[in-house]
């Protein structure tokens, strides 16, 4: 499991910038600078996962409607 998705780097720096934001004493320029990139990265987390959200409910509409357990490939891609 060594590759990490693009969320999960995203993520991770949005929690890097989380503990920055309360844990050091930055200028206002750097805090300003750091809140915007977390609102940035926030913005594409949350996209990406209502973009998994869509395809798991889709799989799940498939397998009722089918009453199968088959899915669609995962490509690991958001």
């Amino acid at each position: 499991m060594g590759k990490e998705s693009s969320y999960e780097k995203q993520f991770k720096r949005l929690q890097e910038i989380a503990e920055k934001l309360e844990n050091e004493e930055l200028s206002l320029e750097e805090t300003f600078k750091l809140f915007q990139e977390g609102m940035k990265l926030g913005k594409e987390c949350k996209k990406a996962l209502l973009e998994i959200e869509e395809k798991v409910n889709k799989i799940i509409a498939i397998n009722e409607e089918e009453n199968t357990a088959e899915s669609e490939p995962f490509d690991g891609n958001f």
